[in-house]
């Protein structure tokens, strides 16, 4: 229990830094992230500029403030929709069952078939390059895996008897659906939504480096990764910044994942 309370903690931290950075850009940040200054290009890191300029003298520190932002923007809305479409479709396909539920299984087979960044790319080619496309590129990629999650967790819990009690006092299937078949599939979303955070910052940072995300100006740690690539044997904190802020954000997804997952583990009450 110590260690599951120290890696949620420490998870939680490393998430706040980059979510409050991402809060602070919205006001604030030390310079333009778009400014494009020749006369300071590709400075080295300095008390004017903490982590230097880039090959158009824009301050690094800024844009990474900013691109903290887009990326958790885009995560968010991403986790956000495929829970939304895949809680709904799973609980649909798992209490309803028959014909509906083999078909919707057969689809959600199939697109687990690709890799979910696979799936996304090649979505991304054909809605094209910006932010509301990542959005549902990558959330239509992630949302068989929240439909099998919530799916499994119905099927166990439909043949409970408080399901069956609920019927019998007069409810409707749609009411016994929300009221009591759903929040048992509470914990284990709540697991996969935090995973599946992380998962999805590492897919758009992905995107973004094959030019397939935000169209550059705007930043984003993927495609200042990949502006920095021309750039990396003299000014090597151009790819040093996007990527420690990319490995922050896994490192603190996978520490509160797996504290959230050993909590809600009934194995690990005793431990």
């Amino acid at each position: 229990m110590k260690r599951l309370r120290i890696n949620g903690i420490l998870g939680a931290l490393l998430l706040g830094i980059v979510g409050g950075l991402a809060l602070i850009s919205v006001f604030w940040t030390p310079y333009d992230p778009m400014k494009v200054s020749l006369r300071e290009r590709l400075n080295p890191p300095s008390l004017i500029h903490w982590l230097g300029t880039d090959e158009f003298g824009r301050d690094v520190l800024s844009r990474i403030m900013t691109g903290a932002a887009e990326s958790l923007v885009v995560s968010i809305c991403t986790v956000a929709f495929a829970v939304l479409f895949g809680t709904l479709i799973g609980l649909f396909a798992g209490y309803v069952r028959g014909l509906a539920d083999r078909l919707l299984m057969v689809v959600s087979d199939a697109l687990l078939a690709f890799p979910g960044t696979l799936l996304a790319l090649g979505i991304m080619v054909i809605v094209g390059p910006n932010k509301y496309g990542i959005i549902v590129a990558l959330g239509i990629a992630y949302t068989p895996s929240v439909l099998r999650i919530v799916r499994a967790s119905v099927l166990s819990a439909r043949e409970r008897e408080y399901v069956e009690a609920s019927r019998v006092i007069g409810n409707s299937e749609l009411v016994t659906m929300f009221r009591h078949v759903l929040p048992n599939c509470t914990a284990p979303l709540v697991v996969l939504a935090t995973s599946m955070f992380g998962w999805v910052v590492l897919a758009e940072s992905g995107l973004s480096f094959l030019g397939l995300g935000v169209p550059p100006p705007a930043p984003t740690w993927g495609n200042m990764l990949a502006s920095a690539r021309p750039h990396m044997e003299r000014a090597i904190w151009l790819g040093f910044a996007p990527g420690l802020c990319i490995a922050m954000t896994m490192l603190g997804v996978n520490l509160l994942g797996d504290a959230l997952r050993d909590r809600f583990d009934p194995r690990m009450e005793d431990r």
